[in-house]
């Protein structure tokens, strides 16, 4: 890279491609931003969060008597409290405070068709009112939603569970099970739910994890997770060489094929399709964990859009329409563990008919055409978001899969999660308290996130549009 007079010119930034299924733009220079500015506005920021939130600060009081930190999942708060939501609709919330929001978490894509989507209400009251909300018995309506995604997303068999953690803890069982064999390997810095062995190294500390090029698994205190092994993302020589040592040992690879709980990191160009031929060559089971991406990546999630077919695939969020549900589903052989009793599954809310009148609602509701409609607003506001990078010389680059998008703080590409610890956060925390002080909501953790769900429409995506050109012009006064 070559400096002059305050912009860098980026000439090589990275040679290595992305997979086609997704969208990332790098800027070709930048302008590195005053860190006083930025601590300047910061504290600007935090001052006038707490003025416009007073009755929020006062709820997160109340809660934390008699809830943890005040929340219901830890992920939901921060310093010095969370927003506090009263009630939501269609692509807008409504906090304590009576301001109207608008949401781009979305429930990480639970949220896909909408909050209260009328077609999903309807569903909803139908089965209350003349089916059942639980039998504990099996029952046609459980069925036609095995059905429908069966077809949906080619797999032989499913079982449908209530959360992703039940999924992804399921889905490991079964390959273990299937296999023989006890050891995982899991992505570096990836997140799959609360089961023990996937705690493992979830955004370590990276004095704790060893070389890039030969990583040490990270097991946190509360977790007792058996024989892990960690790679990076994108790194198929890692994987090798640690499936040609002990893969005798190693029962499945459990990967998101597309990263989301680190911004959004794209597969390399082949990167997934060498991930199938090394599995396929050391006899391990290949496990995509779709719960963030499902429906939100396309209408039959990420693996079909990429062109990989993983043996077990976990789903979640995006399949019920706001309801807790969540599946694990695959190739006979391994959820035929199941069928002859190797890995008994159980559950007593497991495919309750409320929770399945709402998935067939989904299905009904995630259409081609509608998913394109939605994927289309996406990428206009993204190419939005990229003529404002340009325009201020930002030190940042978007990236988008299916109906989300984000804006990383880095001028780089973000491969891996090594990548995305040199992300400025300094930035990305006063880009997020920006939003959420204007009245857009992204999710916390500063891996700012978006969805565009079916329910926005293009005007809504220009008010986080403006947001973003009023932060750029904020920073470079």
């Amino acid at each position: 890279m070559e400096g002059h007079e305050g912009v860098i010119h980026v000439s090589k930034i990275s040679s290595v491609k992305h997979d086609s299924a997704g969208r990332r733009r790098v800027p070709t220079r930048y302008t590195p931003i005053n860190e006083s500015r930025v601590k300047k506005l910061t504290a600007e920021e935090w001052k006038k969060f707490r003025s416009l939130t007073t009755a929020s600060g006062e709820h997160n009081k109340r809660a934390s008597k008699v809830l943890p930190l005040g929340v219901t999942s830890s992920f939901q708060h921060w310093n010095p409290y969370p927003l506090s939501i009263a009630s939501a609709k269609g692509a807008y919330f409504k906090d304590v405070d009576g301001r109207k929001l608008l949401d781009l978490s979305m429930g990480f894509g639970a949220m896909l068709v909408g909050h209260l989507n009328k077609q999903v209400v309807r569903a909803l009251k139908k089965a209350m009112r003349s089916t059942g909300t639980l039998f504990v018995t099996p029952s046609p309506i459980a069925t036609e939603a095995a059905e429908r995604f069966q077809k949906r997303f080619d797999v032989d068999m499913l079982r449908f569970t209530n959360s992703g953690t039940e999924s992804t803890m399921y889905a490991i069982r079964a390959a273990r099970a299937a296999t023989g064999k006890k050891a995982i390997i899991k992505v570096e810095g990836g997140y799959h739910g609360g089961y023990d062995p996937l705690l493992v190294s979830v955004k370590a500390p990276l004095s704790k994890i060893g070389p890039a090029n030969a990583p040490k698994p990270y097991y946190p205190q509360e977790a007792e997770g058996g024989e892990v092994f960690v790679v990076p993302y994108n790194d198929l020589d890692c994987l090798e060489a640690i499936l040609k040592k002990d893969s005798k040992k190693i029962a499945c690879f459990m990967v998101e094929p597309i990263i989301e709980n680190l911004s959004i990191i794209l597969p390399d160009e082949g990167y997934l399709q060498g991930v199938r031929a090394l599995c396929d060559k050391y006899k391990v089971a290949l496990i995509f964990d779709e719960v963030k991406s499902g429906l939100t990546a396309g209408v039959a999630g990420a693996s079909k859009r990429v062109g990989v077919k993983p043996d077990l695939i976990t789903l979640a969020k995006s399949i019920g329409g706001g309801l807790p549900v969540a599946a694990f589903a695959g190739k006979k052989e391994y959820m035929q563990t199941v069928v002859d009793g190797r890995m008994p599954h159980f559950g007593t809310y497991n495919g309750n008919p409320l929770v399945m009148a709402a998935v067939i609602a989904v299905d009904e509701i995630a259409t081609v055409e509608a998913l394109d409609a939605a994927e289309k607003i996406n990428n206009d506001t993204l190419d939005q978001m990229d003529a404002i990078i340009d325009e201020y010389a930002l030190p940042c680059h978007t990236v988008g899969f299916g109906v989300k998008g984000a804006v990383i703080w880095s001028p780089r590409p973000v491969r891996n999660y090594r990548d995305f610890k040199t992300t400025d956060f300094e930035v990305a925390e006063l880009s997020w308290l920006w939003g959420i002080n204007r009245g857009i909501i992204t999710p916390p953790g500063l891996d700012e996130q978006w969805l565009v769900s079916f329910s926005h429409t293009q005007k809504d995506m220009n008010k986080m549009v403006e947001s973003f050109r009023q932060l750029a012009k904020a920073l470079r006064s």
